[in-house]
């Protein structure tokens, strides 16, 4: 009797021929299981700590009332977001992602621009994602410091960046291991952000002095603003379970069923965290901001566990929110790897090379690390230009979100749905999710007060236009822009790694009808 092929090796030969009929040999290992799929997407949403980083914006626009409903109406539309974008993961999982699907859904006359727009927008929003995760980290640190030390020391901005550049540094160590570490630790970051969700859901309020015990009106009524920032941010960068794509076992369902299911879980679990803030956080906002903690989220849970049980418990929300700072790394530098194995980034023949020991991007890794680093320089221009970063992560990543959701609809294309497919439903959703992103992304740009100046103006509009701008200007540029090489997606069946950057413009040029022109997203 014949032996029966096992069941893994049928599944690793159609992810290899899903791959292959987009384009892309298989390079990466492919170790992460659909349940560390889902793991990365979580722990880089991280919940608790996530929501400890933006309290800073969420406490005094709107207060307990705003966290509590802005967060529940903000879940939704997020979730839409991750809907349409789970249909185009499922058609076509692979690490360019967004800059692929808009290249292959897109007119002939416009989508070489587009992908590159798409591409730079999600290279730049996933690097500021970690700028800010791991500056939030650093924050968390400064302020155990502060509660361990009775609240008498107050970090400068001078040490908290040192504690930043060192955070970065390890996290770019850990993510230059091989794929099945950075795999099996997605698991762990996983369970310890769970267990941390449920520590505080039951122990805040069983802890909490009544006189900081707020009613139910003042935590859930009293509405005067919806603040979206804190839920936008912190449910975000899901695509990086995309840029994983060519890691993940059974990819086209296990892609769209992490981000779908990261969102919705998520969604349910920090509205519950909100809501236990809200009646715990006391009625005195004025002495949360201005706490010698740095920390609002820590100066409530100082109120209410002591200096004990509040050191113990923030180790946890520092550990988890270090764990959020490595995945995203790993994401970031996929997506960099990704984007520079089609020829698009500077120094592309130098961030296209795979580590011959440990099989991943080490150079890429690097590069990702050294430019958060540069942003999180930012940090000495003051606190609203750090917080700048903050919404870069959400305001680029959010460009690069919809233009593919939208090119899926708008342009003639032959988009094939993948396991994860919303039928009648995808076309409502799309324009749900477009409409949501479009608005942010408006709203992020404004700054927090009608009376501004130098001091409390939104850069956000600097950074993120800066952005775009200077990649548009190289794509641009005469002799050397992008205008004259770049033509999307390279196939790389059959090429050499290690080939120069030079040599994937000419190929690109001789090969571009046939490797490209034609590949269908969901074929």
């Amino acid at each position: 009797m014949r032996d029966m092929e096992p069941p893994q090796h049928a599944v690793a030969k159609a992810d290899e021929a899903l791959l292959a009929e987009l384009g892309y040999k298989q390079e990466f290992k492919r170790a992460f299981t659909p349940l560390e799929v889902f793991g990365i997407a979580f722990s880089i949403i991280g919940l608790l700590p996530s929501i400890a980083s933006v309290l800073f914006y969420a406490v005094p626009n709107g207060g307990p009332a705003s966290m509590v409903w802005g967060w529940a109406v903000a879940s939704l539309l997020i979730l839409c977001v991750g809907m349409s974008m789970a249909e185009l993961g499922s058609a076509a999982p692979t690490s360019g992602g967004l800059y692929f699907w808009t290249h292959s859904l897109s007119s002939p006359r416009c989508r070489n621009l587009l992908a590159w727009i798409v591409g730079y927008s999600n290279t730049i929003g996933t690097i500021a994602s970690v700028a800010s995760i791991d500056w939030g980290c650093a924050v968390q640190v400064m302020a155990a410091v502060s509660i361990g030390t009775g609240q008498t020391f107050t970090a400068t901005s001078a040490q908290t960046f040192g504690v930043y550049v060192a955070i970065v540094l390890s996290h770019a160590v850990i993510c230059c291991l091989g794929t099945a570490v950075l795999a099996r630790l997605q698991t762990v970051y996983v369970v310890l952000n769970i267990c941390l969700c449920l520590a505080v859901l039951i122990g805040l309020p069983a802890a909490t002095p009544k006189a900081n015990m707020n009613s139910a009106s003042y935590a859930l009524g009293n509405f005067t603003n919806c603040h979206f920032l804190a839920p936008s941010w912190t449910i975000g960068a899901f695509d990086a379970s995309v840029h994983i794509s060519e890691e993940s076992s059974n990819a086209a369902t296990a892609v769209p069923w992490a981000i779908v299911s990261a969102i919705g879980i998520a969604g349910i679990l920090g509205w519950a965290i909100n809501v236990s803030l809200a009646f715990c956080m006391g009625t005195d906002v004025d002495s949360l901001l201005s706490s010698p903690i740095g920390q609002p989220m820590a100066q409530i849970f100082f109120n209410s566990f002591g200096q004990t049980g509040t050191l113990a418990l923030w180790s946890f929300v520092v550990l988890v929110q270090y764990m959020m700072g490595s995945s995203m790394v790993l994401a970031s530098s996929r997506q960099t790897f990704a984007f520079a194995r089609d020829g698009a980034l500077p120094f592309s023949s130098y961030l296209y090379r795979m580590n011959s020991f440990t099989k991943t991007p080490v150079n890429t890794v690097w590069f990702v690390a050294v430019i958060s680093i540069v942003l999180g320089m930012l940090s000495f221009a003051g606190p609203q230009a750090i917080n700048a970063i903050f919404a870069l992560s959400v305001t680029a990543l959010y460009v690069a979100y919809a233009i593919p959701i939208i090119a899926r609809f708008v342009f003639k294309n032959n988009f094939k749905p993948g396991p994860f497919d919303l039928g009648i439903f995808s076309l409502p959703v799309a324009v749900i999710s477009v409409s949501y992103m479009f608005i942010m992304n408006i709203v992020f740009l404004f700054p927090t007060m009608p009376q501004t100046d130098v001091a409390n103006m939104n850069y956000t509009v600097v950074v993120l236009g800066g952005t775009l701008f200077l990649s548009i200007l190289w794509y641009y540029c005469p002799v050397y822009g992008g205008v004259h090489w770049f033509t999307g997606p390279v196939s790389n069946l059959g090429k050499v790694r290690e080939e120069s950057a030079s040599s994937i413009r000419e190929s690109v040029e001789k090969n571009v009808r046939q490797d490209i022109e034609e590949v269908p997203v969901g074929a």
